[in-house]
This record gives C-alpha cells, sequence and structure tokens, in this order.
C-alpha cells in the first residue's frame, strides 16, 4: 500500500532563502515523511547548504521539533540554521 502524499509549506530564513531567493515554498513529501528530509531535499538541490546539516533545527506548527518528527498534510515547516548578528 502506497503512502499518500501531503503538501507542506517551508518558510526559509537565512541560508536557506538565499539560496531560493524566495521566502516560502511548497512541496509535495510521502506522508510520515521525517522533517528532516526536507533540510535534505533543500541541500540536494542546493550543495552549498551541505554545510548548515547539522546544526539547523526544525520547527512544525511553531514548535521546535527533533529530526526525525513525522510530517502532517498542511503542516508548516521552519528550518532555522544558525543566525549572526553583526
Amino acid at each position: 500500500m502506497s503512502k499518500s502524499a501531503i503538501t507542506i509549506t517551508v518558510k526559509l530564513f537565512a541560508a536557506y532563502q538565499e539560496a531560493y531567493g524566495v521566502s516560502e515554498i511548497v512541496l509535495e513529501f510521502p506522508d510520515g515523511t521525517p522533517v528532516s528530509a526536507v533540510r535534505d531535499r533543500f541541500i540536494t538541490e542546493h550543495p552549498e547548504l551541505a554545510k548548515w546539516r547539522d546544526i539547523t533545527r526544525f520547527g512544525v506548527n511553531l514548535i521546535f521539533v527533533e529530526p526525525d518528527t513525522a510530517l502532517k498534510d498542511g503542516d508548516e515547516v521552519v528550518l532555522i540554521p544558525p543566525v549572526s548578528g553583526g
């Protein structure tokens, strides 16, 4: 039995926003995909983001979550790389 697709909205900040040139992107994934797969997809599309792989934090629906948190249809995801002031 194949998993159904879900649609999520990803808010982009800092390095992720610079890589894509937009502040928000809508993506489809299989139901139950872990939130870390969003980051991994971005790194595949923009390899320069790989340096943020281990230090990016994840938010789903305004709550910080662990990388293995499963996504559900309609979730709003935030990838939060470290932000330096200056």
